[in-house]
């Protein structure tokens, strides 16, 4: 991972040892100044990808672009884009020709902290969300903060809830602002005016712990398996949202499902292993009044545990295998729950 303050100088000099380099740029991001279209030549894709665009076909696109520029195992890939597009683009660059090397420029928060580092690339298939896919690491990660100052709010708070999750998970101290805690210096951060220069430091303390963590861990044998913590509730509760067809103009971000996720895997971490309930109540005043409230109710509680049981984090059919927190960076992997505990979180979570 690299926080550059000049992209320019920071592509040239990861492209600089290829002789080949295709680009593959979110569509959105063409007209807003900050790219340098001479830099990238001919090898150049322009994609428009949203969450219910994730599969195959998608990736299709990509492959057919990439054997049109006669592109070789010794390439570069490079994308420019959000946590969908790298999460696909480097899918495809694990698959191509049995994997070639790519870099991620991820122009979203979320991204930045999430899914552009770990190696973890993926496609959604039949419903399920990232259940086809490869570990497979980029050669780099150039973060480039600027990219922040023209975010909607909504992305950004997106960003900021897989924040929040390693603000919780991380164990190692954190020294900022004489504060002792990650989770701490997030809570100080102002979200009303979301400053980017004292985003960046966080930024870069989010993406140094998930890098200690997939290090241990690389392809999710254990302990990696922290960082799913808010997930098992989050991608069913994202899953129930895209099938609604009153929600398909107001698709459920990532981050805050989540948040919602999060929230409900600390009630039965409060019930089940006796965490602090302050930190519920913390997360809870951050989700009232930053997320409001999943647009997913009770008469989809169901639905949601089938979901569950059918998530690609279990290790046996029909379980639900979550991440619970005994305190902040005292995470604690593979606690199954019964769909009793489920629908009880569930109802906790929809009664805020």
């Amino acid at each position: 991972m690299e926080i550059c303050t000049d992209i320019h100088k920071a592509l040239e000099a990861v492209t600089r040892p290829y002789e080949q380099v295709c680009f593959i740029i979110d569509d959105g991001l063409m007209n807003d100044g900050l790219m340098n279209d001479g830099l990238m030549n001919d090898g150049l894709m322009r994609l428009g990808v949203s969450e219910a665009e994730k599969g195959i076909e998608t990736v299709e696109k990509i492959w057919d672009f990439l054997f049109s520029q006669g592109m070789t195992r010794r390439g570069l890939l490079v994308d420019i884009g959000g946590g969908v597009l790298t999460d696909i683009a480097g899918f495809a660059a694990a698959t191509y020709m049995r994997g070639i090397d790519y870099v991620n420029v991820p122009t979203t928060l979320l991204a930045m902290v999430d899914a552009s580092s770990g190696g973890k690339t993926g496609i959604n298939y039949h419903g399920l969300k990232n259940s086809i896919g490869a570990f497979h690491a980029p050669k780099a990660t150039l973060i480039y903060p600027e990219w922040l100052r023209t975010l909607p709010a909504s992305q950004f708070l997106s960003g900021f809830g897989e924040m929040l999750k390693m603000g919780l998970v991380e164990s190692t101290e954190y020294r900022v602002q004489n504060t002792d805690r990650l989770w701490e210096a997030l809570l100080r951060y102002d979200l009303e005016t979301m400053p980017i220069e004292e985003l960046t430091p966080l930024i870069a303390s989010c993406v140094a712990a998930k890098e200690r963590i997939v290090a241990a861990d690389p392809q999710e044998k254990g302990w990696r398996k922290v960082l799913n913590f808010g997930h098992t509730f989050g991608h069913a509760l994202e899953e129930v949202e895209s099938q609604n067809p009153k929600a398909a103009s107001r698709q459920m971000p990532h981050g805050y499902a989540v948040v919602y996720g999060m929230i409900a895997e600390l009630y039965l971490s409060v019930v089940k292993l006796g965490c602090p309930r302050e930190l519920l109540q913390q997360l809870t005043q951050l989700m009232l009044h930053y997320y409001g409230r999943p647009n997913c109710s009770c008469k989809d509680r169901e639905e949601l545990i089938r979901l569950m049981q059918h998530d690609k984090k279990n290790e046996h059919a029909a379980e639900i295998n979550c991440t619970l927190l005994q305190s902040i960076g005292h995470p604690v992997i593979n606690q199954v729950i019964t769909p009793a505990e489920a629908d009880e979180a569930l109802e906790y979570l929809f009664s805020l």
